[in-house]
């Protein structure tokens, strides 16, 4: 399909380092002070860098009580085997040069990605050195993984055990389902963010009879001890934070190519696994069972392959069920976009000139919260509804051209492109912070700030200035990738909810009879919405009523569900 890009294509993708700098060498380190002392002499100021229908009887029983890429040539691996216990181990094939991070001029940046600018910043040793130039292995000797460093394992255990605490529906999904096995024969390539909750869900997918091989949806959200713990309890884990777009790549299809392993699910975030089978492996992609999407982003390519008759397997569009709408989408939002501004920026709300451009779940969210701690918020919309529901809730609709003069924080939530181009941000006063809350890094134009009037300069970790010829800069965040989980994290409890509900649509799409499903996108049905909002209710201690007889009869319901139509609006 003409138009068909991925989430991380056509994009030059910068330096990532640690919150508290460390140095390569002295002579990095004299580079740095030397630049901060002519910075300082000039009167430049800069943020201060911190320290840093199911058909499982005993599934659906009601819960009863209870989370600058350098241009390096890399060598093609040959296939591999998968690890976790699903066949021997191997070596990871695939080199890149390792880099050093020092301060650069203007001139000396010029074969980079950032050829445009000068870039200051320093990484650690151990950033230097590419996880594919690694010789890693478990302590059981497995070898078919890549990450950033093994030994972080056992950080990432206690990361696991601190989010299972916080995830009740999943860990009870788990304890259910685990004597059925509904998933036994299910061989999943999974491509989402890697963090402690995510690994849940993982170990969950196991316990329930897949065999799994995953891989990062977002070059920075990765949670680099999380990795390295799956890795260590068998899991063919290929992520770390920071990868580079060749490394992103990479990284997904060795979750898709091993030996003796043939993948008949794929479990997507974004779309960029389902887009590399499809476009590389056609005919692998052809023996897929099932797909399911959680993001708007990649829920709308699902609708395009349909569309023009290019999707040949079944797909369950996760993303608008109601619980992953309502919860993931809007109560998550509310509380993370506070949490990675606080983080990133260290700023104070009161006041503070905010512009949310999109008032859908993710859109209301953040507005919200923002409103909430008293900054003044303005929303922009094409949609109507969406712009009367805001008029509604207290919030002035207006267009971007109307205010961006005045915006202190601009914060996309549309799921579009080029929402905020080179255009606006010329216009934007010195200071303004801009970050991204949709899924896809497309909505805010970074690399229309790649020229060479601009200068890139590294604050902190996902913190940059880009400082225009008169001196105003603006702080991007994370590049303009999803804020929330690159600066900061999410609430275990409301992934727990988008985790079983991505469980729940994995068993059943595998285990559905031949001719249930055709090729196209299918909603998740309203039992299971229901399903897995009843798995968490015991948390609060919350007591369902019951209808009568008579009452199921007067509505014309069944008095264990579904209870709402499916135009129903929540």
């Amino acid at each position: 399909m003409a138009n068909y890009t991925p989430v991380a294509q056509n994009e030059s993708l910068g330096d990532t380092l640690l919150a508290d700098e460390t140095f390569a060498n002295d002579r990095d380190k004299s580079d740095a002070k030397s630049h901060h002392l002519e910075k300082d002499r000039l009167g430049k100021h800069h943020l201060v860098s911190p320290l840093v229908a199911i058909k499982h009887p005993s599934i659906m029983r009601q819960p009863t009580a209870v989370s600058n890429v350098d241009n390096a040539t890399v060598a093609q691996s040959n296939n591999v085997p998968t690890g976790q216990q699903q066949g021997s181990d191997v070596k990871n094939a695939g080199k890149k040069n390792s880099r050093r991070y020092r301060s650069r001029s203007l001139s000396a940046s010029s074969t980079d990605s950032y050829s445009s600018a000068s870039y200051t910043g320093s990484s650690s040793d151990e950033e230097e050195i590419s996880p594919r130039e690694k010789a890693q292995q478990t302590s059981k000797g497995m070898t078919d993984f890549c990450v950033r460093n093994i030994n972080q394992a056992a950080y990432g255990r206690k990361e696991i055990d601190i989010a299972e605490q916080e995830m009740p529906g999943i860990m009870a999904l788990r304890r259910r389902a685990s004597e059925d096995r509904p998933l036994k024969g299910a061989k999943i390539v999974g491509c989402t963010h890697i963090n402690a909750q995510t690994a849940v869900l993982i170990e969950t997918l196991t316990e329930l009879g897949a065999q799994v091989r995953w891989s990062a949806c977002n070059i920075y959200s990765t949670q680099n001890e999380v990795a390295a713990a799956l890795a260590e309890a068998g899991f063919s884990i290929f992520a770390w934070r920071g990868e580079s777009e060749e490394d992103f790549w990479w990284c997904i299809d060795r979750c898709v190519t091993a030996e003796n392993w043939q993948p008949n699910m794929i479990l997507d975030d974004g779309g960029d696994a389902t887009h590399l089978i499809l476009k590389k492996y056609p005919a692998m992609f052809k023996m897929i069972k099932g797909i399911v999407e959680e993001s708007v982003t990649g829920v709308h390519r699902l609708y395009q392959l349909s569309k023009t008759n290019k999707l040949t397997v079944p797909a369950m569009n996760v993303n608008d069920s109601v619980t992953k709408t309502k919860f993931d989408n809007l109560y998550s939002c509310k509380e993370s976009i506070i949490d990675s501004l606080k983080r990133a920026t260290d700023m104070m709300f009161g006041g503070k000139q905010v512009v949310v451009c999109g008032y859908g779940e993710v859109g209301k969210g953040c507005s919200q919260a923002l409103k909430a701690l008293g900054s003044v918020v303005y929303v922009t919309e094409i949609d109507p509804i969406c712009a009367l529901q805001a008029c509604m809730d207290g919030f002035r609709v207006l267009k971007l051209s109307e205010v961006i003069r005045n915006v202190d924080l601009l914060i996309t939530a549309t799921g579009n492109k080029n929402v905020l181009t080179r255009e606006y941000m010329d216009k934007m006063k010195s200071g303004a912070i801009v970050c991204n809350m949709g899924h896809s890094n497309t909505e805010i134009d970074v690399n229309s700030l790649r020229t060479p009037d601009l200068t890139w300069e590294k604050v902190r970790s996902q913190v940059d200035h880009v400082i225009w010829p008169d001196g105003k800069k603006i702080i991007l965040l994370a590049e303009g990738r999803l804020v929330n989980l690159s600066c900061s994290s999410v609430s275990s409890f409301v992934v727990s909810i988008t985790a079983a509900t991505q469980a729940l649509a994995l068993i059943e799409l595998f285990n559905a009879p031949s001719g249930r499903y055709k090729a196209d996108v299918y909603l998740l049905p309203k039992k299971m919405d229901e399903y897995v909002a009843s798995l968490h209710l015991p948390t609060f201690d919350a007591h369902l009523t019951e209808l009568s007889d008579e009452q199921a009869k007067y509505m014309g319901l069944n008095k264990t569900g579904p209870f709402k139509p499916n135009y129903y609006r929540y």
